[in-house]
């Protein structure tokens, strides 16, 4: 298996323009034998990677200090989470939790988006709102 890093765009943000419609083959291609991958966008929140795998190629399990969703562009493949397999076809996605060990394997040439938070998600709304200093509740809890 070889991975290709495609270079990314001007330091910061990450390597596509703002307000320019782009075709996902235009940013990222499958590769015989490889995983491509390219980094769209990067922040301090967290960053969006294209990812390019070939048919049979795979990402060994591992774990992340984040929360990761994994959007199915074209192809397919089995994203396994915590020991349990789930098939990936066009257009679906999967949320990955911090700390989970995951991997995948495309069955087919795959390309996907991967989404990392860097910000941990509240567990609830009310602490989202706590957070952001609003409160949920009806008018006369306040």
């Amino acid at each position: 298996m070889s991975e290709h890093k495609q270079p990314i765009g001007p330091e910061g943000s990450g390597g596509i323009e703002p307000a320019i419609v782009r075709a996902m083959p235009d940013l990222i291609r499958v590769a015989p034998g490889a995983i491509v991958s390219r980094t769209l966008m990067r922040t301090r929140g967290g960053n969006v990677t294209a990812f390019a795998l070939d048919a049979g190629q795979s990402i060994a399990e591992h774990s992340a200090p984040f929360d990761a969703l994994v959007q199915l562009i074209e192809g397919e493949m089995v994203v396994q989470l915590d020991g349990e397999d789930h098939g990936l076809r066009q257009g679906d996605l999967i949320l990955m939790p911090a700390g989970v060990p995951h991997g995948l394997r495309a069955g087919t040439p795959t390309t996907f988006l991967l989404t990392m938070l860097r910000e941990p998600a509240p567990s609830t709304q009310g602490e989202a709102c706590e957070q952001a200093g609003r409160h949920s509740g009806p008018a006369d809890e306040r």
